[in-house]
């Protein structure tokens, strides 16, 4: 039951620049899908404000319910996520090459962007249960099987992105439960002497993607178009910007799925440099501001919580905007809050729900 008086512990801020970030993203999707010559705009603008309003209702369920009945059924919530995975790779819609998506009525779910969710609850509640003080072997063993079991079936799909996202889940969790600086440099090793082992495990188009990314012009029509056209985007876009609805290499399609993956290509050519220091410098107090709920956490259920959410949030922010910016290889991995996708809008604002709860509710008992 939801209590009045916990309204007064509610983070507006947080979810003030939450909706700002969300309404840059939203103008960003109509921009890039707007068609100039018939005046008109695609259909991802629709669909994008229906997930941000099926967001809306799941954040104030994930407010309204206390993290801790939610922690309780972890298992179940990330059992059922699990099933979900299993049946994407039996019946899932194959979209672009790629299996990732259930058919539920008219839309599409995409099963692998709540996965983050179901494991950060899991490894959340084992911690708390659990753990000894600091981090054991045992416990690394624990969450590496957790965690293996979703990430092999993400990758399976393929979605090698959202598959990596789950580590950073893992990290952020383990991290604050305390987890030893000895264990990261051991497990920092073990990933670098594995990491040759883990190109042969790598699909074609992935390897090509690695090349070149160290030389984009290897293959300027091909493989390295995106990551080229990506640069020049972002370059064009100056000081001040083109303008809102004036830039060419997204409106024009010169930047492929610019209102997906490249969405911080385009609001860097439309809004320029003031524009990029805005919406990161909004990135950056959503993190700190989320990040600040998990210090004043009554409970270590609700630090380890917090800590999951967030860190996969940063990690991702992070990688798409390097990525944008020609810095990191191309992967498809969104812009949270930004990037059209409904399944990533929702998840992640059901995540902010959890970091709002965990923070209006440190003065109950």
């Amino acid at each position: 039951m939801f209590e009045r008086r916990l309204g007064y512990h509610i983070d507006w801020l947080l979810i003030a620049a939450v909706s700002v970030v969300c309404a840059i993203g939203t103008s960003m999707i109509y921009s890039t899908t707007y068609d100039p010559t018939a005046g008109t705009v695609g259909p991802q603008f629709a669909t994008q404000f229906y997930a941000l309003l099926l967001g809306g209702l799941a954040f104030v369920i994930c407010v309204v319910i206390d993290y801790r009945v939610l922690a309780n059924n972890s298992l179940f919530i990330h059992g059922g996520v699990l099933v979900a995975l299993v049946c994407v790779l039996f019946f899932g819609e194959v979209i672009g090459g790629a299996q990732r998506w259930l058919s539920v009525g008219p839309a599409n779910l995409q099963p692998s962007e709540f996965a983050k969710l179901g494991l950060a609850l899991l490894l959340a509640a084992y911690f708390s249960e659990y753990r000894r003080g600091t981090v054991e072997r045992a416990d690394l063993i624990v969450v590496a099987v957790l965690t293996a079991v979703p990430f092999v079936l993400i990758a399976k799909e393929p979605d090698l992105g959202t598959a990596v996202v789950l580590l950073s889940v893992a990290l952020g969790v383990t991290w604050v439960a305390g987890l030893r600086m000895r264990w990261l440099a051991a497990l920092a090793l073990v990933a670098l002497l594995l990491a040759p082992l883990a190109w042969f495990a790598l699909e074609p188009y992935q390897r090509e993607r690695l090349i070149t990314f160290v030389n984009p012009g290897r293959d300027a029509l091909g493989a390295g178009y995106q990551q080229i056209q990506a640069r020049i985007t972002v370059g064009s876009g100056g000081l001040t910007g083109k303008g809102f609805l004036q830039g060419t290499q997204g409106q024009f399609n010169f930047l492929p799925v610019a209102h997906n993956d490249f969405i911080f290509s385009v609001l860097a050519e439309e809004q320029g440099f003031l524009g990029v220091i805005v919406a990161l410098g909004l990135y950056l107090f959503v993190i700190i501001r989320g990040l600040t709920a998990a210090r004043l956490a009554k409970d270590r259920l609700g630090a380890y919580l917090v800590a999951g959410v967030m860190l996969s949030f940063a990690f991702q922010v992070i990688y798409n905007v390097t990525m944008s910016a020609g810095l990191a290889p191309v992967k498809g991995l969104t812009l949270p809050l930004m990037s059209y996708g409904g399944s990533s809008l929702i998840a992640t604002l059901a995540g902010f729900g959890l970091v709002v709860n965990v923070r209006m509710r440190r003065f109950t008992n």
